[in-house]
């Protein structure tokens, strides 16, 4: 993926609240290229393999109930810096704490119900876009 590619999910409260079309807008204006994109939901035991790095954190187990609770839509993103860059957009986890016009700011409910998945580390990026992605499903 070389830096240039990231993978997002917006998580199933955006979806509930009928947000896919805003923020897929908001992505692309910020001059993203969509390369694979997919509705899902995820059981309770793919979130915990997907979040496994967390697992011994305190709130794994609401992350892994919340993220299976229902539809989610997964994409990979590519933008030169894509990693770094998506980070910017989707601002700090916690809504409260995000800048002004970034998707957690204007679509997340809470911290833990904050809208979008943006991956930490192009190495990351590489094994997220793995598990939701084929080889065949990137564009």
């Amino acid at each position: 993926m070389n830096g240039n590619q990231t993978l997002t999910m917006i998580k199933p409260v955006a979806v509930e609240r009928n947000y896919v079309g805003s923020i897929i807008q908001k992505i692309t204006d910020s001059g993203f290229k969509i390369c694979a994109i997919k509705m899902t939901q995820l059981t309770k035991d793919q979130a915990g393999v997907f979040y496994a790095v967390h697992k011994d954190k305190p709130f794994y187990e609401d992350l892994t109930t919340f993220m299976s609770s229902g539809t989610i839509v997964a994409m990979i993103l590519e933008k030169e810096n894509a990693v770094d860059d998506f980070r910017k957009l989707i601002g700090a986890t916690d809504p409260v704490d995000a800048e002004e016009g970034t998707i957690r700011k204007l679509y997340a409910e809470s911290k833990s119900h904050n809208a979008v998945h943006g991956s930490d580390s192009d190495e990351n990026a590489q094994i997220e876009s793995d598990f939701f992605f084929s080889k065949i499903e990137r564009y």
